[in-house]
């Protein structure tokens, strides 16, 4: 069977959806099947084009899987109207451009307008491949919980996932709340939805003991340490973590918050905090530096704005459950993240855009080792029990020949399938 995968985001980026797609690409791969990736340029989290690549398109192998890349706008700064441009110019790209014959085509939303130019073009085809969308994050909420989009610009929003959604032949999300709402709110009928929660993509191995990871790191053997790892953007909301920093100082330094990575509010934060001897900020790490990070910290978290509660799973949770480090949450009471930690047994959870609540947390967790244990060891064994890399393997190599068995014999044109809505 011959695959292709259509999303913005792939390896070499190391952190959000790319790992996933890249996992997916691969294990299908060494499981025979043919596929290939179209993909943009390298950008994200630091959204800047990576130097390294250069030219309008590039065809490469990558860990075995066909790659052909697209260039790209990449917005300095990101707002509605830029992650507009961003998506249209990748989805333009790709529609202009040959797509690989297939039998199914799936594409990953985000990015959600590239993947309905795609569809258009595949369905405007006298004959064409099965196609399926694979949903890490739902607009429709997105855009309302982070405030970006209200009244008739939020509802446009809404039907035009809706009619994406719903002209594909399947749709797979990786939360069953995602499904609930693509159901209720976006009237994509039950038949066409398809449960995958995300996995670990690392290869598990034991946590290091906190003392080496420190040491590896050059970080203080002696400093209680809340970690922040991952994208810096607006949903993230971490003007709370620079806030709790600020607080921890008021107090004499108790704690030390560590934000690692990057993103489009990296830069305002750094601003906000730059008089705090409590905050700290630290590039994207390789992989085994990464995973010293997280075994170093007394406490990961996991940070997001008020409203932030349905649009997405964060992507850092299975890579915290498996480290050796609990889980402070500060979110929504009943967030999809809540559950999730919740399930997990992982870690505890905070009022979010509460600083002070914040510190208390990590100061609470760090100075009780038998409960943090106590949490460790549960999302370790959540993970290995729900979120192993093969499990989700199996799962999306179902789905697939759901979509290639589901898919009509005659091709229906753009306009029939209700796409523009």
């Amino acid at each position: 069977m011959r695959i292709t995968l259509i999303g913005l985001n792939y390896k070499p980026e190391v952190t959000g959806i790319a790992p996933y797609t890249a996992d997916v690409a691969e294990g299908l791969s060494q499981r025979g099947y043919d596929v290939h990736v179209v993909t943009g340029f390298p950008h994200y989290p630091q959204w800047a084009p990576d130097p390294r690549y250069a030219g309008p398109t590039i065809e490469e192998m990558v860990d075995g899987v066909h790659v052909t890349r697209h260039r790209h706008y990449v917005p300095g700064s990101m707002t509605v109207t830029q992650r507009a441009h961003l998506e249209l110019s990748f989805g333009t790209r790709v529609a202009r451009s040959r797509i690989p014959s297939s039998n199914v085509v799936v594409c990953v939303s985000p990015a959600l307008v590239s993947t309905g130019l795609v569809m258009a073009r595949l369905k405007a085809q006298p004959f064409r491949p099965a196609l399926g969308v694979w949903v890490q994050d739902l607009y429709s909420r997105g855009v309302i919980e982070t405030g970006t989009m209200h009244g008739s610009s939020a509802g446009a929003t809404t039907n035009l996932e809706s009619g994406i959604l719903r002209a594909a032949d399947g749709v797979a999300v990786i939360h069953r709340r995602f499904a609930e709402h693509a159901h209720t709110a976006l009237r994509v009928p039950e038949s066409k939805l398809t449960v995958i929660p995300n996995w670990t993509h690392m290869p598990h191995q034991a946590s290091m003991s906190r003392d080496h990871a420190r040491d590896l790191l050059g970080w203080s053997r002696d400093a209680v340490i809340a970690l922040h790892a991952g994208n810096m953007g607006l949903k993230q909301g971490l003007e709370n973590v620079v806030e709790a920093a600020r607080e921890s100082d008021r107090r004499g330094g108790p704690v030390q918050f560590v934000l690692m990575g990057d993103g489009n509010q990296r830069q305002i934060l750094e601003e906000l905090g730059t008089d705090i001897s409590s905050l700290r900020f630290v590039r994207s790490l390789p992989e085994k530096e990464f995973r010293a990070a997280l075994d170093a910290a007394d406490v990961l978290l996991v940070n997001e704005r008020p409203e932030v509660s349905e649009m997405a799973v964060p992507s850092k949770l299975t890579a915290y459950f498996g480290s050796g480090s609990p889980v402070l949450a500060a979110t929504a009471a009943g967030s999809v993240t809540d559950q999730e930690v919740r399930s997990a047994g992982a870690g505890v959870r905070v009022d979010p855009a509460n600083p002070a609540a914040l510190l208390e947390g990590v100061i609470e967790l760090a100075t009780e080792p038998d409960r943090s244990a106590q949490l460790v060891e549960s999302g370790n064994r959540y993970l290995r029990q729900h979120m192993s890399r093969d499990v989700a393997l199996d799962r999306f190599e179902e789905w697939v020949h759901t979509l290639a068995s589901a898919h009509p014999t005659k091709a229906r044109t753009a306009s029939s399938a209700g796409l523009g809505v």
